[in-house]
């Protein structure tokens, strides 16, 4: 694994590009913002040629490109490219499919359009002096042997980066590391991973592709994105750091309030049981797990709640032991003993099946009273 490794945000990007997901300027710009503020340094903020308020908040942004790299999304058209590098991108990305599947049918053009294309275009951002990356998308349906050409085009006409796009999410991880070798095969141009989760195999394949030797990768935050959505940035940090010991300068206290701040944006609430940020990912209610919890917090918790901005909860229900009622009770237990405590743990997991979820702390304290008074 490279020591070098780089990881660029997309959630303003192709995040944007959730089925009914439409964010604001001013939303943008929040999330922009504290991307930075969680240590983000490599960030894909827009579109510019898509004009109108995309370009107003993507200068507002350009006001940052000192502290970061801003990379202006683009076609493989020329007034596209020219729009970004005018806007004032030093850093343009060019989107160009490489499969059979996609020359034909959405841009219909051949194999030797899109290497005379790439190469002028390459041209076209390096003659001005950007960093330039470009797409080989698809990747999954395209020939290994045609990659392997086109990455030798492109990197003969001077990109710095080649994005592999796993466009669809069809490949396995170890799929996606032979596209990867494959193309380290032909050419020493730095590459990056871009991985979709059609078969939630995202944060996976990009596990995979940095093994093999990829140097960027993308996230979101959430793994918002087209469709299944993208390779989470939390379940990438956190997995980078526990399994490899990588850190990649993102302050993991942040993760949480960034995946609130991007929900919240979207509109879309996120999956309690989403790795590292979810609500659930911390919180303990069945009597064996809540017992050990309440003896040393690494019986049942990968990492500490503290160090992704998260809470640890103890609730009470129906598959609560004895032990975290009186812990949830604190000094309201007093007066009840072990034939009460067994009635009140009977009488818990009734009020939860009613309830359908966990008992609230009031209602909890309420039901121990209740029990003090009538053996009193």
């Amino acid at each position: 694994m490279r020591e070098d490794l780089i990881i660029e945000d997309t959630t303003l990007r192709d995040g944007e590009q959730t089925p009914g997901v439409a964010l604001s300027a001013k939303k943008k710009i929040e999330i922009f913002h504290a991307l930075i503020a969680a240590g983000m340094r490599w960030i894909e903020p827009g579109i510019p040629a898509m004009g109108g308020e995309e370009v107003a908040a993507l200068k507002e942004m350009l006001e940052r490109r000192d502290e970061v790299t801003l990379i202006g999304w683009n076609r493989g058209v020329r007034s596209d490219i020219q729009r970004s590098i005018d806007l004032g991108f030093r850093a343009v990305h060019i989107g160009l499919p490489t499969s059979d599947n996609h020359l034909k049918n959405s841009v219909r053009r051949d194999r030797s359009w899109l290497l005379g294309t790439a190469k002028d275009m390459v041209k076209m951002a390096k003659d001005q002096g950007c960093f330039v990356s470009i797409s080989a998308e698809d990747i999954g349906r395209t020939e290994p042997r045609f990659l392997q050409e086109y990455a030798v085009a492109v990197t003969e006409a001077g990109a710095d980066r080649l994005r592999l796009s796993d466009t669809i999410g069809i490949l396995s991880p170890s799929q996606y590391a032979e596209r990867v070798r494959a193309v380290a095969e032909v050419s020493d141009i730095d590459l990056q991973a871009h991985c979709h989760n059609d078969f939630g195999l995202a944060v996976a394949n990009t596990l995979a592709a940095i093994e093999a030797g990829v140097r960027y990768f993308h996230v979101t935050v959430n793994g918002i994105g087209e469709r299944a959505g993208m390779a989470d940035i939390a379940q990438v940090v956190m997995s980078l750091r526990q399994w490899y010991g990588v850190d990649l300068g993102i302050d993991t206290t942040h993760l949480t309030t960034l995946s609130r701040l991007v929900s919240d944006a979207c509109g879309i609430s996120s999956s309690p049981w989403q790795p590292v940020v979810g609500g659930n990912v911390f919180a303990h209610e069945s009597g064996i797990h809540t017992t050990g919890m309440l003896r040393e917090s690494s019986t049942f918790e990968p990492f500490c709640p503290e160090l992704v901005g998260g809470e640890r909860k103890l609730l009470v229900g129906k598959h609560s032991g004895r032990g975290v009622i009186v812990h949830a009770l604190g000094q309201h237990a007093d007066g009840l003993d072990e034939t009460a405590l067994e009635r009140l743990l009977d009488d818990v997991r009734a009020e939860s099946i009613a309830l359908g979820g966990a008992v609230p702390p009031a209602r909890l304290r309420e039901m121990a009273a209740a029990l003090v008074t009538q053996r009193g």
